[in-house]
């Protein structure tokens, strides 16, 4: 961020009420789905402030393998109130994301206070009390907006790998060039694994693919046509967590735009799971063995509210909530895996939840408002 961006980051904070007192909304998390509350907040001229753990914004995106690619067109990228730059009918990458979302941030003017990782967040009679590593602050509302991509999670096995096998997730993985040389074993029949393990073959490396499930495959595009054309044109993007449909839907995932057939033709041999792992030697479920050299564990995450300090919100680790209201009033969540439809945690469908939550906030907030104001009854004698 510039000298100039940061400076109007300020005066907005400044105008939004952020050095000052009492808060109505404090929004945890900084990428897309907390500009896109803040976009709805700032329309509304709620006082408020977007805490970001990141040294700048899209810092996450920016984090991940240089050949990220999404599977939404631009065309289906953008949020509230600004395009995505960009032909309508092409994938972006990962730093054009990050682009995108420094320039919406500096577009609106939006108040967001990087390098302010939230490290404990508790109830007060007033609303609640947030702090950062180095700061305090006090609002009426919060919306965690941190996402569903938090934890790094890498099995037991991991452990159990000696010092002299290169391993990583895949939220640190950058490119095959930044591995030693030789054989590599990813784990993970996900998106993520699947496109790092194609991308090591194609780069001339022998890769073994550990899947534990097999998931459901879909292709980029179908009959001219990219695949969430036909999700939004058949109202699938808009199938809800209520619906049958929708509860079958969510209740696993999909492989988006990778192929069997293609990994398998790059040279990528399909392994089962990993059932254990000692040394260099990683065992699979069906008996068999590898020689481990390098480990690229694309496992996924998990989610970390260890800051929440408030009974009744978690729950086995998951969050109790309907459409990101949860039962502790004032407190929201957005941008959770299907929170509400398939497209809640993504980056140009996200802006649907986040409008309903900023409705319910608003009224919240005048409601409030308007207590506050009422004159206190007189007593008679």
């Amino acid at each position: 961020m510039s000298a100039r961006q940061e400076k109007e980051t300020e005066q907005a904070m400044a105008a939004s009420g952020a050095n000052d007192g009492l808060l109505d909304v404090a929004v945890v998390g900084g990428s897309q789905a907390g500009l896109a509350m803040a976009w709805y907040l700032a329309r509304q001229q709620l006082r408020f402030v977007v805490l970001d753990a990141g040294p700048e914004i899209g810092h996450t995106w920016r984090s991940r393998w240089d050949s990220l690619t999404l599977f939404t067109p631009i065309k289906y990228d953008a949020l509230p109130g600004m395009p995505f730059p960009g032909r309508p009918d092409t994938y972006p990458t990962k730093d054009p994301v990050a682009d995108y979302l420094q320039a919406y941030a500096a577009a609106f003017n939006l108040p967001v206070r990087l390098n302010a990782r939230v490290a404990h967040l508790s109830k007060t009679t007033e609303g609640f009390e947030i702090h950062t590593q180095a700061e305090a602050f006090r609002a009426r509302q919060v919306v965690a907006a941190t996402g569903p991509f938090q934890v790094p999670f890498m099995p037991q096995a991991a452990r159990r790998l000696d010092g002299s096998v290169t391993q990583l997730h895949s939220a640190e993985y950058r490119n095959p060039r930044a591995l030693p040389p030789g054989p590599a074993l990813v784990v993970g029949g996900g998106n993520s694994g699947l496109q790092i393990a194609e991308e090591l073959a194609t780069a001339g490396r022998q890769v073994d693919l550990s899947v534990a499930t097999k998931q459901p495959m879909l292709p980029q595009r179908l009959a001219g046509q990219d695949l969430f054309w036909w999700l939004t044109r058949l109202r699938l993007m808009q199938m809800t967590t209520e619906s049958r449909l929708g509860r079958r839907m969510s209740s696993r995932e999909f492989v988006i735009g990778s192929s069997r057939r293609r990994l398998q033709a790059a040279g990528v041999r399909f392994r089962p799971r990993v059932a254990d792992a000692h040394g260099r030697t990683v065992r699979l479920a069906d008996g068999t063995s590898l020689d481990a050299g390098i480990v690229v564990w694309a496992t996924g995450y998990r989610s970390d509210y260890s800051w929440i300090d408030i009974p009744g919100v978690i729950r086995d680790g998951k969050v109790i909530h309907r459409r990101g209201v949860t039962e502790v009033p004032g407190l929201y969540f957005l941008g959770l895996s299907w929170q509400h439809t398939r497209g809640s945690a993504l980056l140009g469908f996200v802006h649907d939840d986040a409008a309903h939550l900023a409705g319910l906030i608003t009224n919240t907030d005048r409601a409030t408002g308007a207590a506050a104001a009422r004159p206190a009854p007189q007593r008679t004698a």
